[in-house]
């Protein structure tokens, strides 16, 4: 046993033997589990019989799947023109990125698929609908990745299905937004949650992120009218006037994390926080023009403020890197003792704030955009306004000591700024550059790739990029396809974009 617990470890960390497949592969992580679920130390249990299957409770799976799924990851700050590094050339800041792995298949919708397996024995729809929730999660982040990708024969090694073939985009879209109407269809309040880190078994409030969360993969679609048999607008619409959605920050899909071991915030403890990681001046100066104070919660003072005894809420005491110049360019800056790091709380509180796959903010700014397309009706001030709101009381709820950012501050009397209020009269491109600069200001740390794909799909907000080079698109695949499963992956590449494997290759989604 304690053999078998080592290698699963080992397979967890991301780093699988090089003859497994990259995911048509038996479950060895969720087979781990239940090993470690069922070892007990009495002795007697030797004589259980070897032949019956060994079985978890759903609830194990529930906990470990939502803990690795709403962890943060850094490498779009860079992307999304929001941090700098100073100590080399990040590829992500200059983009310049290759591939990106499968191991959302390994380490996330195997484990899945075997907590609706578990669910299903004891007839325990919720498990089954959260299950598809983040199957539906997980899809469209790797279609958004990638372009094409295994959906529909993916995570079956078990069935013998070891070389799967590639969905489009499009049929992995219409697919997850069925899931996702069928997880709506499954929750209850009569079959319990247990496990659940991220709702403490509210239904309820599952069902809230579930639709809110079909709301936004059609508006990522916002190039597309038809998605399937779905018409985008038509479907976005019926979802916002029937189904429950979000109504406050309290309804966040969000994790709160604890400081205990395995429990505390992602970036705690990270030493290029404390080093070569600073704020881009393009982030930075957006809110100081708008003179925000969530500035404050997001940057540390520069050194040269700090030495002069400026207030924390100074806004001339804030300054950044250019993501566009050489990173010894910023470095010359650290020696000026005039760049912001990253504030300090990010690295140094255990708990932080929480991370969120789709916050009530998002979902409103999500509202005010599908309002300003006449999606829907009534007026996207409301929800834009409700949008910007909901992150001020975001930050004031869970950043410790809110009153040394924010007292004083009146978010009605900044919703009335000029570079900040929202026209319903104003002509369509500028109510969008309103909202996704907005939204775009509310993702620090938060919702990992979003405010980058509404870039590439809305061109807002305008991010500066250096002369000949292009924002990419997409990632390249993996090696390992390459490798295990060739016939499938070169298919699907001559399929979307004529063979050509590469970073500026337009996926369906943006055409």
């Amino acid at each position: 046993m304690k053999n078998n617990i080592n290698f699963i470890l080992k397979y967890q960390s991301g780093k699988p033997a090089k003859w497994l497949k990259s995911f048509g592969l038996k479950s060895f992580l969720a087979a781990g589990l239940f090993m470690m679920a069922s070892c007990e130390s009495d002795l007697d249990k030797i004589n259980e019989n070897p032949n019956d299957q060994a079985s978890v409770d759903p609830k194990v799976l529930l906990t470990y799947v939502s803990k690795n799924t709403f962890q943060v990851n850094g490498d779009n700050m860079y992307a999304s023109r929001m941090m700098i590094g100073t100590d080399g050339e990040n590829v992500y800041q200059y983009m310049k990125w290759n591939s990106d792995s499968f191991e959302a298949y390994t380490k996330g919708l195997l484990n899945i698929g075997k907590m609706m397996e578990e669910a299903a024995k004891i007839n325990n729809k919720n498990y089954s609908a959260i299950g598809k929730f983040y199957r539906a999660y997980y899809f469209f982040n790797l279609s958004l990745k990638f372009g094409s990708i295994p959906y529909t024969e993916a995570a079956k090694g078990e069935s013998g299905i070891t070389q799967p073939k590639y969905d489009t985009q499009e049929t992995v879209m219409a697919g997850i937004l069925s899931e996702l109407k069928e997880a709506n269809d499954l929750i209850n309040t009569n079959d319990k949650i247990e496990g659940d880190i991220i709702y403490n078994g509210d239904a309820l409030k599952w069902k809230k992120l579930i639709n809110s969360f079909r709301l936004k993969i059609l508006i990522t679609m916002s190039k597309k009218t038809t998605l399937g048999s779905y018409n985008i607008a038509n479907e976005f619409s019926s979802i916002a006037g029937s189904q429950p959605l979000m109504t406050s920050i309290s309804d966040n899909g969000e994790l709160k994390f604890a400081d205990a071991a395995d429990s505390r915030y992602s970036m705690f403890n990270n030493s290029g926080y404390g080093s070569s990681m600073y704020m881009a001046d393009y982030f930075i100066n957006l809110f100081k023009v708008r003179q925000d104070p969530r500035l404050f919660t997001f940057a540390a003072q520069t050194t040269g403020a700090k030495e002069a005894g400026k207030p924390i809420t100074d806004f001339t005491g804030y300054n950044g890197g250019n993501p566009i110049s050489s990173y010894s360019d910023n470095a010359a800056l650290i020696t000026a003792k005039n760049i912001s790091k990253v504030n300090d709380r990010f690295y140094k509180d255990p708990t932080n704030e929480p991370s969120s796959v789709l916050s009530y903010s998002e979902l409103e700014f999500i509202l005010a955009e599908g309002a300003a397309r006449g999606w829907i009706s009534g007026s996207a001030k409301i929800h834009y306004d409700n949008a910007i709101k909901g992150s001020f009381s975001f930050y004031q709820t869970y950043v410790k000591n809110p009153g040394q950012y924010f007292t004083g501050f009146d978010v009605n009397q900044y919703l009335a700024t000029p570079l900040v209020v929202y026209s319903d009269a104003d002509p369509l491109q500028t109510r969008l550059e309103k909202i996704m600069t907005q939204k775009y200001m509310t993702m620090f740390h938060q919702s990992q790739w979003t405010s980058y794909y509404d870039y590439l799909r809305t061109g807002y907000p305008n991010y500066p990029l250096k002369a000949g080079v292009s924002a990419p698109f997409r990632f390249r695949y993996p090696q390992e396809e390459y490798n295990y499963n060739s016939t499938n992956l070169k298919a699907a590449l001559a399929a979307q974009y004529g063979g050509n494997d590469n970073i500026n290759s337009k996926p369906w989604w943006l055409q």
